[in-house]
């Protein structure tokens, strides 16, 4: 074959070649895993071996060798991964003769379509340019000889590492600054629900990154465990691979149930938790490795001015600050105190935990070690002081996190709370939310933290924080699972009975307020009635409100906005009269506003329909920054069908999403002294991008709509063809139900779909084919997913009975699923 001039030998002329047994080897079932990648590595090494050696005698080369670099370098190859080589020679080789030495070697990788990482390169060339990159020095570090002269290689391994270890505390800093950036970039690993298992944080990156810590002799990486998490984490990158077929990194969401079964796991949610397990661990490690490099870093500076100042060879032992009962704080970390007990004191966890947090200093990693290994268990019931040091842990806000997952790291927190293994590393296939549960929950309490001023029994929002959701993972209703969990663990806990239930009804409600607020018609008695019923007291409907909130702010930004907290607020003032003794009054039909009875006369007189567009207040948001709650939008028309379907319709169009609606029909009298039917709607919408549309566009698009010169669905069909989906991502079918907990004046219908353009519009089209009349709407939407409420009757204005409200329901799903 013939490559830029170079006429090349095939090196693989046989069938039964490299080629032929690295396919066999990655097919084959016996071998998988490390016992694979090591195969496939030697396998690699000797068809390069040969290559390389013909390739030496034809070119007459002498003094030269094939390095292996990198993950190659360590024996490691995945099904598609990179081969990094590198040529190095002496120097003497005449420069024709190495170029052909290489092209010798590099073409038939390149034949076989394996993607390939080359240089050429004297010993001298390679230090200089590991001096200048660091990348490259830490490839070099993995480098180990494949084929040539071995004395050659090794000779600059040993100059290579002796840089490396004299160059350390000006490159490990310039490492940790990489491995920084690259988390941004990234991400966290074990909260990704796609994540990339080479480069977020908590990937093969940052494994990488502590063997080279190691091999600089500063500090050295928690061992237990790493092995095994790194591990896990190549072999999902093998599994990958052949999967995919594709030299990939980025786990995927259509592609993990293969990669799942490929492992012999169960199911992508095993899979995750297994990649999250793998990524704390190196996470953890990382933590731990970095603070012991900076803290070893800063003694070398400060010790040569320390021994001028004491005149001699002595160094100062480290100050060591009381911060508890057996905890002192000792060169920037929590420590036991020489006097301490373990073994004899089984609040020490808590106490020590409790104080690195409230103190916001790490917790030393031997200690939580010999914690783990000598601490005894806790007496059930918990006694007062571990009861009240676990709610000082969670009160420290955002402190109260690294303190956690050291515990967590060393199996303590499923020692102390051992229903907490359900939910650890569980993922939350919802993209609203941020975290994993159990990092999710922790967040709450952090968020709770800063709500405590705003009630009367902080220690019970804080655990009713932590525990919300320890639901997750059993079958059924997450919240009546927790609530049972709740129960038990509070109880665990040492809270009396009194508490304990408390604390089981903030679980089991922890989403009542949030739901109702943003689905339910709060002018309807029932709606009120049923959330002070369920609550059951004052004091609890204060925490549960101050709960919603740290729920919300710790799911994530798509949870929680001024416009939620306006409306929770409102139905919690609504609740809390009725939990005084104030029973709700029954709405009566009300006079239109002014501005409404304006719109509703002008109507009247046009004969058309009329708008008008105006921002509501600011309210501010947790930052203390203003943010606007909406925009009201109020439209005035004759009465006549499919006014929904076409208003919804049209600003969809106009790319306005639609929070809340309210349909009024109203008589006025005529100039010749006739009553006439007119609908009022009042909308509260925001814009999706940017300044909102002006009245007079929306007014032209709506008459259009209305006399059918405009084709709403058309228009809307063709946006939805272009709307973003996740690539390979099937949502789940629309579900419409008729609630349970109905109201007296209407009978709601509630549609779960994935959100879309004109989705309302669709909706509002099924409901008018079904002849109901839609009294108002509450639109909820939660990433992806819409969670849309519609108060409706039949002509007359009652409820409707059991049967058709169930056809009703019914048709509205089948038109969302056409």
């Amino acid at each position: 074959m013939t490559r830029t001039g170079t006429t090349i030998e095939s090196a693989d002329p046989e069938p039964g070649g490299y080629a032929a047994a690295r396919l066999r080897l990655l097919q084959g079932k016996a071998r998988s895993g490390p016992a694979r990648r090591a195969a496939l590595a030697s396998l690699t090494d000797d068809w390069l071996t040969t290559l390389f050696t013909a390739a030496a005698r034809q070119t007459g080369v002498h003094g030269a060798a094939l390095v292996a670099v990198g993950g190659y370098g360590r024996g490691e190859l995945s099904p598609r991964s990179d081969l990094d080589l590198l040529l190095l020679h002496d120097g003497n080789a005449d420069h024709a003769a190495l170029a052909a030495l290489a092209d010798r070697v590099w073409y038939p990788v390149w034949d076989l379509g394996l993607a390939l990482d080359h240089a050429v390169r004297t010993p001298a060339e390679a230090r200089r340019t590991a001096g200048e990159d660091l990348k490259a020095q830490l490839g070099l570090l993995d480098a180990r000889p494949v084929a040539g002269d071995l004395g050659l290689v090794a000779a600059m391994r040993t100059t290579v590492l002796a840089d490396w270890r004299n160059q350390a505390p000006k490159r490990l800093p310039a490492l940790h600054e990489l491995c920084r950036e690259r988390a941004e970039r990234h991400g966290e690993l074990r909260f990704l629900l796609e994540p990339d298992l080479k480069e977020a944080r908590g990937g093969l990156r940052d494994a990488t990154a502590l063997r080279a810590v190691a091999a600089s002799w500063i500090a050295d990486a928690p061992r237990e465990g790493l092995a095994e998490a790194r591990r896990v984490l190549l072999d999902v990158r093998d599994a990958l691979h052949l999967t995919t077929g594709r030299a990939t990194d980025r786990l995927a969401l259509q592609e993990q149930d293969q990669v799942a079964g490929e492992l012999g796991l169960l199911d992508a949610d095993a899979l995750l938790r297994q990649v999250y397990e793998a990524a704390r661990t190196l996470s953890y490690a990382t933590d731990v490795t970095w603070r012991e490099v900076d803290r070893v870093l800063r003694a070398r500076s400060v010790r040569p001015r320390l021994r001028a100042m004491l005149g001699g060879g002595r160094t100062a032992a480290p100050e060591r600050s009381p911060l508890a009962e057996g905890v002192v704080e000792a060169d920037g970390e929590v420590v036991l105190a020489r006097t301490a007990r373990p073994e004899r004191d089984p609040v020490l966890v808590l106490r020590a935990a409790a104080a690195a947090a409230q103190s916001d200093l790490p917790l030393s990693r031997h200690v939580v070690r010999r914690l783990a290994t000598a601490a005894p268990p806790l007496p059930v019931p918990w006694p007062a002081e571990a009861r009240e040091e676990l709610v000082t842990l969670l009160g420290a806000g955002e402190a109260t996190v690294p303190v956690w997952e050291a515990l967590e790291a060393e199996g303590l927190i499923t020692r102390l709370l051992p229903d907490w293994e359900r939910v650890h590393c569980r993922p939350q296939r919802n993209p609203v939310h941020t975290w994993t549960v159990d990092r999710h929950l922790v967040e709450a309490a952090v968020r709770a933290s800063s709500l405590t001023r705003r009630v009367h029994r902080p220690d019970l929002l804080l655990v009713a924080a932590l525990l919300h959701d320890i639901g997750k993972g059993w079958p059924g209703d997450h919240s009546a699972a927790g609530e049972v969990i709740a129960r038990d663990m509070a109880a665990r806990i040492g809270y009396d009975q009194h508490d304990v239930g408390v604390i089981a009804t903030l679980v089991r409600h922890h989403l009542l307020l949030v739901e109702t607020a943003t689905r339910r018609d709060l002018d309807d008695p029932a709606t009120v009635r049923s959330v002070a019923t369920a609550v059951g007291s004052a004091a609890t409907l204060e925490l549960l409100h101050a709960l919603t909130e740290a729920d919300a702010l710790a799911t994530g930004p798509a949870a929680w906005s001024a416009w939620r907290a306006a409306l929770v607020a409102d139905l919690v003032g609504r609740v809390a009269s009725v939990l005084a003794g104030q029973a709700p009054e029954e709405p009566e039909p009300t006079a239109p506003g002014a501005e409404q009875e304006r719109l509703a006369i002008e109507a009247l007189r046009t004969g058309g329909p009329v708008l008008a567009l105006h921002a509501q207040a600011e309210a501010p948001d947790e930052d203390g920054e203003p943010e606007p709650v909406g925009v009201e939008l109020h439209i005035a028309l004759p009465g006549r069908p499919g006014v929904l379907p076409a208003a919804a319709g049209v600003l969809a169009l106009h790319r306005l999403t639609v929070r809340a609606a309210d349909l009024r029909a109203v008589e006025l009298p005529t100039e010749l002294g006739e009553p006439a039917d007119l609908l009022l709607l009042s909308w509260r919408v925001a814009a999706e991008y940017g300044s909102l549309p002006q009245a007079t566009r929306l007014r032209a698009d709506l008459v259009r709509a209305l006399d059918g010169s405009l084709d709403i669905a058309a228009r809307l069909a063709e946006r939805e063809a272009a709307y973003p989906r996740r690539r390979g991502v099937k949502a789940p079918p629309p579900r419409v139900t008729v609630a349970a907990a109905g109201s007296r004046l209407a009978t709601v219908i509630e549609v779960r779909a994935q959100d879309a353009p004109g989705l309302l519009h669709r909706i509002g089209r099924a409901l008018e084919l079904s002849g109901v009349r839609v009294r108002s709407a509450h639109v909820s939407t939660l990433g992806a997913n819409a969670v849309d409420a519609f108060y409706v009757t039949d002509t007359d204005g009652k409820p409707l009975p059991g049967e058709r409200a169930l056809a009703v329901a019914d048709a509205v799903e089948a038109a969302l699923r056409a």
